[in-house]
């Protein structure tokens, strides 16, 4: 496998320290912007690295398009004139369609879309992905085991990609909301802020870890913790008086409505 990845920004590097864990013969290069960039990719990664984005098409099977929203439509016309049926274009850029991926490619390759999230740069991530129309089953294997080496991965239609951007895209800074609370509550009632902060991470992390690992539904979890009369429930009445729950609903569909009204945009 070659792979190519366009605009070596955080997450293409998070995905090059990924892939090489769990398989060194892919062989991996990337473009950015300037050649200090470039020099400093190079360096740092340990692959080729360009300025030119059709050189690296050229040498690639897989194209990881990584750069922003708002580049992308310039940078897949540039080099659709080296794609070919051969390769297989990959967009993690936001809200970008993979009928728009078609138009601008000339319906050169098959595309897929990508949504991860920033937990990937630590190998914690999660990954949706979605099958433009000339995509195949092993195209999307294809797609799986790249972003595997980061995270998980799930595979939606695409009509529900504005909804996976609105909770796991947008999921993490909901996260951090939550354990930032967390710690306050921590100080408020007299633990330092470092051990606070630790305590509700930490927490946060067991707690989604059990419900993947266990596969048990989140209420049934949240019931093993509240037994009769104890503290639980008390916290739990706080947190339904608050409409915490309704509250984290709300984020997900403002988020998920503006993910749509991103596209109209463009």
């Amino acid at each position: 496998m070659k792979l190519g990845i366009l605009g070596l920004g955080k997450m293409g590097e998070a995905l090059v320290l990924g892939l090489r864990k769990v398989d060194s013969s892919i062989e991996l290069h990337g473009s950015t912007r300037t050649e200090e960039s470039a020099r400093e990719c190079e360096r740092e990664l340990g692959i080729p690295c360009h300025t030119s984005n059709r050189r690296v098409v050229a040498d690639s099977d897989i194209i990881l398009l990584c750069v922003k929203p708002h580049q992308a439509e310039r940078v897949v016309r540039e080099i659709a004139p080296k794609l070919t049926k051969k390769h297989l274009l990959i967009s993690i850029a936001a809200s970008i369609t993979t009928e728009q991926l078609h138009v601008w490619t000339g319906g050169g390759c098959p595309v897929i879309r990508a949504m991860p999230n920033t937990p990937a740069l630590i190998g914690q991530g999660m990954t949706v992905l979605c099958a433009g129309a000339k995509t195949q089953d092993s195209h999307l294997k294809t797609a799986q085991r790249i972003f595997d080496s980061v995270g998980r991965t799930a595979v939606v239609e695409e009509s529900l990609m504005d909804g996976v951007t609105g909770l796991s895209g947008c999921g993490p800074a909901y996260v951090y909301l939550i354990i930032e609370s967390l710690s306050e509550a921590g100080v408020k009632v007299g633990l330092p802020r470092e051990t606070a902060t630790v305590l509700a991470a930490q927490t946060l992390l067991g707690a989604a870890q059990m419900v993947l690992e266990r596969g048990s539904h989140p209420a049934a979890l949240k019931d093993e913790v509240t037994t009769p009369a104890g503290c639980t429930i008390d916290g739990l009445m706080a947190l339904e008086e608050g409409k915490l729950r309704v509250t984290l609903i709300k984020a997900v569909l403002a988020a998920t409505k503006r993910s749509a009204s991103l596209r109209s945009t463009k």
